[in-house]
């Protein structure tokens, strides 16, 4: 079987400036906007030979010297901001841009909740048409999943299950070994973002997070989450990035069973990064007997996940009543959730309740 998930694209396709040219945005930004057919006028880092790299590679017409020029761009040419930059910098970059502008802004929103609050304010106060790009819930397999589970192929959904166990070379992300939170504010949080788009918010977590001994200089590389939704829904996720033992046994899937079936995706992007593996669509119902079963779905994680998220922004920007999936409102429950996570691993918790 065969799917074709195609994102919702917008009928005017506003050009893109960007702030920010780390390794995300030649790996999945750029491609995608260039399959989405979005045209990006302008780019601005603070390492300007990098944005050079960038803007040859993907025909990006103009290298701001510095990001008054990339705002006076974006003015000119009514133009979405694409803020790519670490949490701890957003802050000081939002304020700079116009007020009413569309933004989208790399995911995590801030480095814990009280950056999270003050960005949501600053939005509001701004009256920013802002999201937060938690892309994964626009991977055609998590669209695929949230099709068949809210078609009732699977009947009701009461469990979902994540399990990483692989081996993550955080050495390409240099600014992370500088952080106090890692594992689950850069990682285990699209999973957390994506539980909550099946389930919405749950009444309280339960957490872990955990360093590992050969990797003694992040703050954290492995996590255990329970998500409670009460006595008949499970959602658990595990993370271990240290599994320094070959692609045999390192396991990347989501996994969802409902009443009358089941849905597993393997999760390639994870295994043998940065090299990939092939991912997987399985499901299975009881309504025949043709056992497990595979969809072939076209596009993945990367790059193709990164096109609903400013689809959906421009689409917002086309029509206010739009249900844009990602807005930093929205964003901000993932955040919270993220916080009592935190507050739980440390024994902090008040019952884990919100």
């Amino acid at each position: 079987m065969k799917s074709n998930i195609s994102p919702d694209l917008p009928i005017n396709k506003r050009p893109i400036v960007i702030i920010g040219a780390g390794g995300i945005v030649g790996d999945a930004h750029l491609p995608a906007y260039r399959k989405a057919g979005f045209k990006v006028n302008a780019i601005y880092d603070l390492n300007i030979n990098k944005a050079c790299k960038l803007a040859t590679t993907f025909e990006i017409p103009v290298v701001c010297k510095d990001i008054n020029e990339l705002i006076s761009i974006a003015k000119r040419d009514k133009c979405i901001f694409d803020m790519a930059l670490p949490a701890s910098a957003i802050l000081r970059v939002l304020p700079l841009l116009p007020d009413k502008s569309g933004v989208l802004i790399q995911k995590p929103m801030g480095e814990d909740i009280e950056e999270a609050k003050a960005i949501l304010n600053l939005c509001k106060k701004k009256e920013l048409v802002a999201g937060i790009n938690f892309q994964l819930r626009h991977a055609p397999y998590i669209k695929a999943a949230k099709e068949m589970i809210d078609n009732g192929n699977i009947g009701d959904l009461h469990d979902i299950d994540v399990r990483i166990n692989v081996l993550t070379p955080w050495h390409l992300w240099g600014f992370l070994y500088e952080l106090p939170r890692m594992e689950i504010l850069y990682n285990s949080i699209h999973y957390i973002d994506m539980i909550r788009y099946f389930l919405g918010n749950p009444k309280r977590v339960l957490a872990k997070t955990t360093k590992h001994p050969n990797m003694p200089e992040l703050a954290n590389t492995r996590s255990s989450i329970i998500m409670d939704y009460g006595d008949f829904i499970r959602a658990n996720i595990n993370t271990n990035h240290g599994h320094d033992f070959g692609i045999r046994h390192q396991e990347s899937y989501f996994k969802f069973e409902g009443t009358t079936g089941a849905i597993k995706i393997v999760v390639g992007l994870n295994l043998n990064y940065p090299e990939g593996l092939p991912d997987q669509f399985e499901f299975i119902t009881t309504e025949n007997d043709q056992g497990w079963q595979t969809l072939e779905i076209e596009g993945s994680w990367f790059p193709d996940a990164f096109i609903g998220t400013m689809a959906g922004l421009m689409k917002k920007m086309e029509n206010p009543d739009y249900n844009y999936i990602n807005s930093v409102e929205d964003a901000f429950c993932t955040m919270e959730v993220v916080e009592k996570c935190y507050e739980s691993s440390a024994g902090q918790e008040k019952n884990g309740n919100y």
